[in-house]
């Protein structure tokens, strides 16, 4: 029956079966009485109702036989093409992201490319404990142009608006300053910006586009960034999920005994929300080639925790060592036998692309050995190999005559003091002492 049902409505339309069926049931069900077309319900009899049930559930069955396969083969060709759009539009971004801008010789646009055009980005924020989230926060501001400008707000405006931050000024500065996708910084900005001020921006810095997150910025009722979208110079961008400042200082604030009392199921000792794709990686990656064979290789390795001023300080002086610079980032397997507690704070993809977003460095080795062998030696073509006095943590260095013994028997080993005595205990510190401080934040 169902094969047969199935050949004579093969050649029918949608809309014409369902009319078709529509029309059996009102023959059923309407009776038509008298010329005034008066539609009377009477009441049905037994033989009536089991009629009506098998049509509605034949109807069912024939619908799903005759459409319903061609309704799912419909979704997964959608589905199919737009996974080959994503793919294509990650495509093309990440290819405008790589050509250059060109001015033609003609205002008309005709003629040969003359120069490359540059396009101006303005962001701003205070950037207090600097991570990864804020990195690609600079990343996807300038791949709206080809030029970004990043004002750092400064101690006393933050102080007086907020809280005081972690980090002071001069640091806050030089980890903006350190960031490659980051090309210029203009420090004390106020957290506030006036529309005079955001005015003096455009005009003193040429700036075309003022981009900030997707998040509204209103200051006593009012749009801070009115002037600029009005002035059609105003962008977007989406923000990072998955990480913020407040997040990493939970996870700080389990350090101390205390507080693991008060933390119950809350948010301070879940897992990182932050998902690290290929995709995010390769775009970290941007520039990123391997050595020429000419080039003097320096490598140096670390937990690279919470990404701060100290390590920038030694990863500079360690680029100055040479021509490429490879920085091996232990696992976190690794970094909490050595240090115990709930280190590291971040996990091993987080501390790759904070140390993969700074400017003097080449290139990192994911889930690096402790242990530095002879043939990754000759695989990397090291030439150097550089270990940072430690001021950090002595039990980190430990180990340092066993872990480094082959490079110091081939000659290639190096101690070297970092400018910086800024280490993780700092941050530490300045969390406990404003403890209950950010406790209350928690609460909100």
């Amino acid at each position: 029956l169902f094969v047969f049902s199935a050949r004579c409505f093969n050649s029918l339309s949608e809309s014409l079966f369902i009319e078709w069926v529509t029309a059996r049931i009102n023959q059923m069900l309407v009776v038509v009485a008298g010329d005034d077309a008066f539609i009377n319900f009477t009441g049905p009899t037994p033989s009536e109702v089991t009629w009506t049930l098998a049509t509605i559930c034949l109807t069912l069955l024939f619908y799903h036989i005759l459409f319903g396969n061609r309704h799912w083969r419909r979704r997964r060709r959608l589905a199919k093409e737009l996974d080959v759009a994503k793919e294509q539009l990650s495509f093309l971004e990440e290819r405008l992201q790589r050509e250059p801008l060109l001015r033609s010789k003609n205002k008309d646009g005709s003629g040969d490319p003359l120069e490359r055009e540059e396009i101006r980005i303005f962001m701003e924020g205070a950037f207090d404990m600097m991570h990864f989230g804020h990195m690609n926060a600079f990343r996807l501001g300038r791949s709206l142009g080809t030029h970004l400008v990043v004002g750092v707000n400064s101690d006393e405006s933050i102080t007086k608006c907020k809280a005081a931050p972690l980090m002071n000024n001069e640091e806050r500065l030089a980890m903006v300053q350190s960031c490659k996708f980051v090309d210029e910084v203009i420090p004390n900005t106020p957290y506030i910006m006036s529309k005079e001020y955001i005015d003096w921006v455009i005009e003193t810095h040429n700036v075309d586009y003022i981009v900030h997150g997707d998040d509204p910025c209103i200051v006593d009722g009012k749009d801070v960034y009115e002037t600029a979208k009005r002035a059609g110079k105003f962008r977007t961008i989406p923000r990072t999920e998955g990480v913020s400042t407040t997040d990493i200082v939970g996870r700080m604030l389990l350090l101390t005994k205390e507080h693991h009392m008060k933390v119950g199921g809350g948010v301070l000792g879940s897992h990182s929300k932050f998902l690290t794709t290929t995709r995010l990686l390769q775009l970290f990656s941007t520039n990123v080639k391997s050595p020429a064979s000419d080039m003097r290789v320096v490598y140096i390795d670390g937990a690279w925790d919470m990404f701060h001023p100290g390590h920038v300080a030694i990863l500079k002086a360690a680029k100055e060592r040479g021509d490429f610079l490879l920085v091996g980032i232990n696992s976190d397997s690794v970094v909490n036998k050595i240090r115990g507690m709930n280190l590291p704070l971040l996990n091993l993809h987080e501390r790759v692309l904070s140390v993969l977003g700074c400017r003097f460095v080449d290139d990192v080795l994911i889930d690096a050995p402790y242990e530095i062998s002879p043939e990754m030696i000759a695989s990397l073509n090291i030439a150097e190999v550089v270990h940072g006095i430690c001021f950090e943590d002595q039990e980190y260095c430990s180990g340092e005559d066993e872990r480094y013994r082959h490079a110091k028997d081939a000659g290639i080993f190096t101690t070297v003091k970092s400018p910086s005595n800024f280490r993780l205990e700092n941050i530490f510190k300045r969390i406990r002492k404003n403890q209950d401080a950010f406790e209350a934040r928690f609460e909100k």
